[in-house]
């Protein structure tokens, strides 16, 4: 009765790609996706024992939100504290002592290149992470930062309208506290605030205060107003583009020309326009999303680890942009199967079991709810009942799009990318 979708999209993920279940929720045990008929099963728990396998989530990323039509991707980051190690290269401390003195003021005027400090952070592959530093003798002018996160942009870079729009939206974030602070922006990259913290670990998601607190920063994030084009353009009009550039591709190599040819037995075109029918008829508000709300880009800030509140930040806003509140909220459930902070091959851990239950999933509805519908308060318990098995729903049915749309990605990136990842995988070892 289990009918394996699009699950071959996934063969061409960073990451080794495994048949599991999801937990695509609706309320009978019948649903039908992209034409094919999906049988699951819910336990008591609420977690569902469904047909349909789950795709290693992507770790190169969509293009940037505010342009969708650029291209542009960047390698999820480690998971491990931002610190500091070893010394970059003679350039790159030229250009950033330069760059430290042009943007940045205060005692950053007059320190001198032997004293001035830098320090590759552990971190970003594609974006080069790097921790400018003050002399620890020298003293401080007025309330310039004595520490500062250096951002280069890496190999794989984006258009020049969307590195603008993004500095913009990077700058009013900050402006409005949900975000590090902006300090310089040039061609290369840009000058943020060093933040003490270390980003999340997977396992931590299912915890209830980071889940309620990450669903609160959601739901301001969903309210604010940006001044970017509120058409949700992101999500279907990139699906398009890539399913174009993926019955383009050509593979050299037999093992993955194999495997490519396998997934081209698929009606992909098919299997998407089910999908949009699905979500189109979904009502889901179209709000400015972060789009990547996943483990790696939540800070746990340093020194608040044991507060019940504010003791996150969200990071890495690139891709944010108009778009369906459904999608955001269900590609942050997708996110706690997936663990990426591994050394070796195929650099990724799933356990489909972590999907978020029922309960769960409803904590976090809850609080998101309250903070981004004041109303929410004063309903009747049957009513708000009601609105959290509403968005329940949209949120499930927005997840099943997440899986498509970086599967979709996926296969680009193991034709294109230069990064040396296991994309490809047998097909024996990839279903379950």
């Amino acid at each position: 009765l289990f009918v394996f979708f699009a699950v071959i999209l996934r063969l061409f993920s960073r990451f080794l790609i495994n048949f599991q279940t999801t937990n695509c929720l609706f309320n009978s045990s019948m649903v039908l996706l992209s034409g094919l008929s999906v049988f699951f099963h819910q336990d008591e728990a609420g977690r569902g024992d469904i047909g349909i396998p789950v795709f290693v989530r992507r770790s190169l990323k969509a293009p940037r939100g505010l342009l969708w039509s650029c291209g542009a991707v960047s390698p999820r980051d480690s998971k491990e504290p931002l610190r500091a190690e070893q010394s970059p290269d003679p350039d790159t401390r030229r250009r950033a002592f330069r760059w430290c003195r042009e943007f940045l003021h205060g005692a950053w005027k007059s320190v001198t290149e032997e004293e001035f400090s830098i320090s590759i952070i552990r971190g970003g592959l594609s974006n080069k992470l790097f921790l400018c530093s003050l002399p620890d003798g020298r003293a401080s002018v007025g309330d310039e930062p004595r520490n500062v996160l250096l951002r280069l942009y890496g190999a794989i870079l984006q258009g020049t309208e969307a590195m603008v729009l993004e500095s913009v939206m990077f700058a009013i974030l900050a402006e409005r506290e949900l975000g590090p602070k902006l300090y310089g922006i040039f061609p290369q990259g840009r000058l943020e605030q060093y933040v003490p913290s270390r980003k999340l670990d997977t396992v931590e998601l299912s915890d209830c205060s980071i889940s309620a607190e990450v669903a609160e920063k959601m739901a301001k994030f969903h309210g604010m107003r940006m001044p970017f084009n509120k058409e949700p353009q992101w999500l279907f009009g990139t699906m398009d583009k890539y399913l174009n550039q993926v019955m383009k591709l050509n593979f050299t190599r037999e093992s993955q020309l194999r495997r490519f040819n396998r997934l081209l037995s698929y009606d992909l075109q098919q299997e998407m326009d089910t999908l949009k029918s699905l979500l189109e008829s979904t009502r889901s508000p179209v709000v400015f999303c972060h789009n990547d709300c996943q483990e790696g880009n939540i800070l746990l800030l340093k020194g608040r680890q044991t507060s019940d509140k504010q003791k996150l930040m969200l990071i890495d806003f690139e891709y944010s942009s108009y778009n369906y509140r459904g999608f955001d909220i269900g590609n942050h459930f997708c996110e706690w199967m997936y663990d990426y902070n591994c050394d070796e091959f195929p650099f990724f851990k799933v356990d489909a079991q972590n999907y978020p239950s029922k309960a769960q999933q409803l904590h976090f509805i809850e609080n998101y709810l309250r903070e981004s519908d004041p109303g929410f308060y004063n309903l009747s318990p049957d009513d708000q009942v009601k609105v959290k098995e509403e968005l329940y729903v949209e949120v499930n049915r927005f997840s099943l799009a997440s899986h498509f749309f970086w599967g979709l990605w996926s296969i680009i990136q193991a034709r294109l990318s230069t990064i040396k990842f296991g994309y490809l995988v047998s097909l024996k070892t990839v279903l379950h």
